[in-house]
């Protein structure tokens, strides 16, 4: 059944909140009662499925079929159709918990969605799926998580360490030229390719350090606003629906991974 309460995971001294009814996103995660994650309903960390960042003016093609996405970032769409409704929960253990979805108008495709967290007293590890048993479609999976800047009123600021393959170039449209430059300094709205998997680690010095892993290979890093950062794993760049498509067959689901480890300094 759908359900709209939050669900509490734990391990040791580490409390996972997951929103089932609000996107399925991490509202609240608490290493050792601190919070690491901004609070609020569009915050926290959710997933951005069927696509990841902007999809340019909200059109696509499946073959010669083309689509239109609701422009809710105008002129683009953003940030896929999951991260605001409500998803049923499929299981749960103290520490564990699987949720599905199943793809909806304006989606113009059929599909189901799946995300399990696992939460361990040093890491927490979360798997997207994305699959059909009807029409192939092209899709992305990817998560959106809002790091805070800092974890105490009067705290360091985080500092962000990676090294990337590449930086997609952003045109002044803030979707990718296609052309692959040397990474740049920040401050960044911007993609990074991660060919070898994506890999970025959060400092806030004295106080504690998150390594952020994904067996996908391109992360955005937002990091343009006071309140909070933002390490973004994805399947695929921005517009990656229109100029690197991956579809989602019967046969073949798209799947990835992340995983935050942790440890206090």
């Amino acid at each position: 059944m759908t359900t709209r309460d939050d669900i509490l995971l734990t391990a040791g001294d580490v409390e996972l909140t997951v929103q089932a009814g609000n996107g399925c996103r991490a509202g609240s995660l608490r290493i050792g009662g601190t919070e690491v994650l901004r609070p609020g309903d569009h915050y926290g960390s959710f997933p951005m499925v069927p696509w990841c960042g902007r999809t340019e003016n909200g059109r696509f093609k499946n073959g010669a079929q083309l689509h239109q996405l609701p422009v809710n970032d105008p002129p683009h769409a953003i940030h896929g159709t999951v991260r605001d409704s409500a998803w049923r929960t499929a299981h749960r253990t103290a520490s564990e918990a699987s949720f599905t979805y199943d793809l909806v108008d304006p989606w113009p495709y059929k599909g189901r969605v799946t995300q399990v967290f696992e939460l361990a007293e040093d890491a927490l590890t979360i798997r997207l799926g994305i699959e059909t048993y009807d029409d192939s479609f092209p899709a992305q999976a990817g998560w959106h998580p809002w790091f805070l800047r800092r974890l105490t009123e009067d705290g360091p600021d985080v500092t962000l360490d990676f090294d990337a393959a590449w930086q997609e170039e952003r045109g002044a449209d803030h979707l990718p030229t296609g052309r692959r430059i040397d990474p740049r300094p920040g401050p960044w709205d911007d993609c990074f390719g991660m060919p070898d998997g994506v890999d970025v680690t959060l400092t806030w010095p004295g106080q504690l350090a998150i390594q952020v892993t994904s067996s996908a290979q391109w992360a955005v890093v937002y990091d343009e606003q006071p309140e909070a950062v933002c390490v973004e794993p994805q399947t695929g760049p921005p517009n990656g629906l229109n100029t690197l498509p991956r579809l989602v067959t019967p046969i073949e689901p798209l799947e990835t991974t992340t995983t935050w480890t942790w440890r206090r300094l």
